[in-house]
C-alpha cells in the first residue's frame, strides 16, 4: 500500500468547506490583532506617564514626597472601589481564569474587557506615580481580557472554548510587552497551560504571532535591551557564575517568601491595618518608595530598565546598595496593593546582582553575569525557569 502525497489544494477547499468555522478562526485573529493593539496602547500611555513623573521629578523633586503618596492612595482606593480582582500583576488573576475547577461563567471575574480597560487606566497611573512596577503583567491580564470577549462571537459548536482563548491571550501579552514572540510560547506552555493541547496550539501560536507583529510595527523589530555583546565565555567564567546563579537564587527566594508573607501571613498588627485601612497603608507606602527614590536619585523609579542598557553596555549605575532599595521599593510596591507588574523590576534586580559580582570578577564578564543575574533572580521568584531563560535571551539579543 503506498501513500498518497497531500493535495494541497484539497486540503485548501476542505478547510474553507465550513463557512462557520473559517467565520470563527477569522474571529479569533481579529481580536489577537485586538489584543496586540491594547497591549501597544498600554505601554504608549505607560511610557508617557512615566515621562510625566520623570519631568516633575527633574523640576521639583521634593514634590514627589506628595505627589508619590497621594497617587498610590488614589490608586488603591480606585482598585479596591471598582476593580477588586485586579490587584497585583495580572499573572494570578489569568491563571486564576483558566483553573479547571473555575465555573466557565465565572471566569469573566478574573479577564474581561471592563478589567482589561482598568487596568491599562490605573496602570499607567502607577509609573506616573513613579512606583516599582513593570508592565508585562498587567499586559497578559490586558490581552487575556480582551482575547475572552471573541468567545460571545463565536457559533456554539465551536472547539475553542475561553480556556483556549485566555491562554494565548496570556501569552500574547508577553510576547507584545517583552517583543519576545518566543517567550511568549513558552511562557503559555510552562505557567499558563501546564501543557499544549492540539486543539488549541494553533489558536496559541497565532495569536502570539500576530501580537508580535502589531508590537513590531509600532515599535521596530528591536530587543528589549539591545543586541550584548558577550566575550567567548571560557573557564573564567565558571566562578562567577556559580557566584551569580546562587546570589540570585537565594535572593529570589527570600523575594518570594517575603511577597507570600506580606500578602497572607504578614504579622497579625500589619495585616489588620493593612485590612482596615488599606488606602492608609498604600499612601504611606507611596512615602516609603519616594523616599528611596530621593535617596538613589531616582534609581528605583518604574521599571528600571534604562540603568540595565547602561549596565550592559558597560557602565555600572546600580551599586549593591542601589539594588537591595530596588528590591524593597518593588516589594513595598506589590505590598500596597496596586495594580502593576514585577517582571522588568526583578530584571532589574538581578542585573544589579549580576553586575555586582563582574564588579569583582572584572568588567570583561560584566554582559553575560548580567543576564545571568536576571535569568537567575526572575527563575527563582516564578519558579518559571524556561520562561526566565528564553525571555532574557531574546531581550538581550
Amino acid at each position: 500500500m503506498t501513500n498518497r502525497e497531500p493535495n494541497f489544494l484539497e486540503n485548501v477547499r476542505a478547510e474553507l468547506s465550513d463557512v462557520r468555522v473559517c467565520v470563527n478562526r477569522a474571529i479569533v485573529l481579529g481580536y489577537a490583532v485586538l489584543a496586540g493593539l491594547c497591549v501597544v496602547a498600554f505601554t504608549i500611555a505607560a511610557d508617557w506617564a512615566f515621562e510625566l513623573f520623570k519631568s516633575l521629578e527633574g523640576s521639583y523633586p521634593w514634590a514627589i514626597l506628595i505627589w508619590t503618596p497621594a497617587l498610590t492612595a488614589l490608586i488603591a482606593f480606585a482598585t479596591q472601589r471598582w476593580l477588586p480582582l485586579a490587584e497585583g500583576s495580572g499573572i494570578p488573576q489569568v491563571k486564576g481564569a483558566i483553573h479547571p475547577e473555575l465555573p466557565p461563567d465565572r471566569s469573566g471575574c478574573f479577564a474581561s474587557l471592563r478589567l482589561s480597560a482598568g487596568r491599562m487606566l490605573l496602570g499607567a497611573a502607577g509609573f506616573a506615580a513613579g512606583l516599582s512596577i513593570g508592565r508585562e503583567g498587567p499586559s497578559v491580564q490586558v490581552a487575556a481580557g480582551v482575547m475572552q470577549h471573541a468567545r460571545r462571537w463565536l457559533s456554539p459548536s465551536s472547539t475553542i472554548d475561553t480556556r483556549a482563548l485566555l491562554i494565548p491571550g496570556g501569552a500574547a501579552g508577553i510576547a507584545a510587552a517583552f517583543n519576545a514572540p518566543l517567550a511568549g510560547v513558552v511562557f503559555a506552555i510552562e505557567e499558563l497551560a501546564g501543557r499544549m493541547e492540539a486543539r488549541a496550539s494553533g489558536v496559541i501560536i497565532t495569536a502570539i504571532v500576530l501580537a508580535g507583529l502589531i508590537a513590531v510595527s509600532a515599535f521596530g523589530n528591536l530587543s528589549y535591551f539591545g543586541v550584548t555583546k558577550v566575550p567567548q565565555p571560557g573557564w573564567s567564567l565558571l566562578l562567577p557564575g556559580l557566584l551569580v546563579s546562587l546570589a540570585s537564587g537565594a535572593a529570589g527566594g527570600v523575594f518570594a517568601r517575603l511577597m507570600i508573607a506580606s500578602l497572607t501571613e504578614a504579622p497579625e498588627r500589619m495585616t489588620k491595618w493593612r485590612a482596615r485601612f488599606p488606602i492608609r497603608f498604600a499612601a504611606c507606602g507611596g512615602l516609603a518608595i519616594a523616599v528611596i527614590g530621593l535617596v538613589t536619585g531616582g534609581v528605583n523609579f518604574g521599571t528600571g530598565s534604562e540603568y540595565v542598557q547602561q549596565m550592559l553596555a558597560g557602565h555600572d549605575e546600580l551599586t549593591p546598595l542601589y539594588t537591595m532599595l530596588k528590591f524593597i521599593a518593588t516589594w513595598i510596591t506589590a505590598w500596597c496593593g496596586v495594580l502593576g507588574g514585577i517582571f522588568a523590576p526583578l530584571l532589574s534586580i538581578g542585573a544589579g546582582i549580576g553586575d555586582g559580582v563582574a564588579q569583582l570578577a572584572g568588567p570583561s564578564l560584566g554582559p553575560a553575569l548580567i543576564a545571568m543575574g536576571m535569568a537567575g533572580f526572575l527563575a527563582a521568584v516564578t519558579q518559571a525557569p524556561l520562561t526566565a531563560f528564553i525571555i532574557v535571551m531574546e531581550m538581550v539579543d
